[in-house]
């Protein structure tokens, strides 16, 4: 681990000593379902449609035979309700015919899912099943750009520069350290900087210094 490493990650910790997955589930179709929902979507509102939503849909075959329409009204506060209803349904028709009704447990099975994504694959290998994995949702692609972790400009592109400079036993515990930083601190708009620790490597800061 570089001494840059240890200092941002040392100073995340220091800030959230026991980051995790702020997404409320009791099981893995739970945590699948609720990480899709959380897609351009916060956490907190995710939390309170999922309630009712699982209490309808209590299994991954139960939300395979959903009808759109009733899907789409329960999940309408979450945006996206059109695509997000059809990939969850499709999501779960797959695993029901494919998989045995069993969440797969690898990145490649999941990836296969409907509307299943890398960030996805990688919240459910890394939350639901304990795997080494980093995720690249917009607060990590943010908060890793603005502090010199990546330069690339794709999700896909940033996981894979995170994947080579973050030791693999992070990966899982600096895509939370990251999300709560962005998400409560290092904001897309009016970041608290002024008490920012980052201030001497933020990519961000510096050209706001000098604008």
């Amino acid at each position: 681990m570089t001494d840059k490493i240890k200092f941002i990650y040392d100073t995340l910790k220091e800030k959230f000593p026991s980051p995790s997955c702020e997404l409320k589930f009791k099981n893995n179709y739970e945590l699948l379902i609720s990480v899709i929902l959380s897609a351009q979507c916060t956490d907190k509102r995710v939390n309170l449609v999922t309630p009712n939503l699982f209490k309808a849909y209590p299994t991954v075959f139960d939300m395979a035979k959903a009808k759109q329409k009733d899907l789409e009204e329960m999940i309408l506060p979450c945006g996206f309700f059109h695509n997000k209803a059809k990939n969850i349904i499709g999501a779960c028709k797959d695993i029901s015919e494919k998989f045995n009704g069993e969440i797969p447990n690898d990145y490649e099975s999941l990836l296969s899912l409907s509307g299943v994504g890398r960030k996805t694959a990688n919240v459910v290998l890394s939350v639901g099943f304990g795997k080494d994995a980093i995720a690249v949702d917009t607060h990590v692609y943010r908060v890793s750009k603005r502090l010199g972790l990546a330069k690339e400009n794709t999700p896909e592109k940033v996981e894979k520069e995170l994947q080579k400079v973050l030791p693999q036993n992070l990966w899982s515990e600096m895509h939370f350290l990251m999300v709560l930083f962005g998400r409560y601190w290092c904001k897309s708009q009016k970041p608290l900087c002024d008490d920012c620790k980052f201030k001497e490597i933020c990519v961000y800061y510096k050209n706001k210094v000098k604008n």
